[in-house]
């Protein structure tokens, strides 16, 4: 059994931890990489970083994952307000975006929730920038399933 057939394992539009916000896509994966990068463009993401967690874990490893990608999200006017009230909160930038093959025609996406990040820092000046962030990652996610 696939680890993502595992009973209790999640698999879609539900939080799938407290720290990160997720949807469920139902098209492949290549076309939700592409659709996640314009998304997050949309609302004045750029991608910093890449990494391909399956071929890096094949290539480190020699164990298979399923196809999936980390992008580095940043909205440079975000992570300077947050680094102007806690410097060390560039600790945890770039926002991590996962876009992770559930199947053929089935993908998920998910985010670290910048409500969770800004949580790490318990510093109340950076509310606004949690809340930007999250209502902007929360719109990006809601872009890739056609919700408003």
């Amino acid at each position: 059994m696939d680890r993502y057939e595992r009973p209790g394992f999640p698999t879609g539009d539900e939080h799938v931890m407290d720290y990160t916000l997720s949807t469920t896509v139902e098209l492949p994966y290549a076309a939700v990489v592409e659709a996640t990068r314009a998304a997050l463009g949309e609302q004045g993401f750029g991608i910093l970083t890449e990494i391909d967690l399956a071929a890096t874990m094949r290539a480190k490893l020699d164990v298979d994952l399923p196809p999936q990608v980390i992008l580095g999200a940043c909205r440079p006017a975000l992570a300077y307000e947050a680094i102007q009230v806690d410097p060390s909160i560039a600790a945890v930038l770039p926002c991590n975006v996962v876009v992770r093959s559930l199947g053929d025609t089935t993908t998920l996406v998910e985010a670290f929730d910048p409500d969770a990040m800004m949580g790490l820092a318990d510093n109340d000046a950076l509310d606004a920038v949690a809340a930007d962030g999250r209502q902007r990652i929360t719109a990006a996610l809601a872009a890739l399933t056609g919700e408003k």
